[in-house]
């Protein structure tokens, strides 16, 4: 009975300290994260990588749209097609931040 309270004390001062020491260091990568994300290097490779991806999504959503507009049903090749003519994508809101 002796072992068995000494290794649940153990347990429960390890478990303490092991959180303390976790918080610790979750605070600190949050803080370099946050860092990172201000750098306006960061910043601008990020947006240039949003604007291209937009791109691609917007030629990859005309072809696919293209290529299977009559293998679906009406009401998905409506939709598709009203996309299409809004400009493919472009005006989208995709990958933009409200902050």
């Amino acid at each position: 009975m002796r072992y068995k309270v000494t290794f649940l004390a153990g347990v429960a001062l390890g478990y303490v300290v092991g959180a303390a020491a976790g918080r610790e260091r979750y605070e600190e990568m949050k803080k370099s994260a946050r860092r990172i994300a201000q750098n306006p290097a960061v910043r601008n490779a990020a947006e240039t990588a949003g604007h291209t991806g937009r791109q691609f999504a917007g030629k990859a959503f005309a072809a696919v749209g293209h290529t299977v507009g009559g293998a679906v049903p009406d009401s998905v090749a409506k939709h598709v097609r009203s996309l299409r003519e809004r400009g493919q994508g472009a005006d989208d809101e995709w990958g933009t931040s409200n902050t």
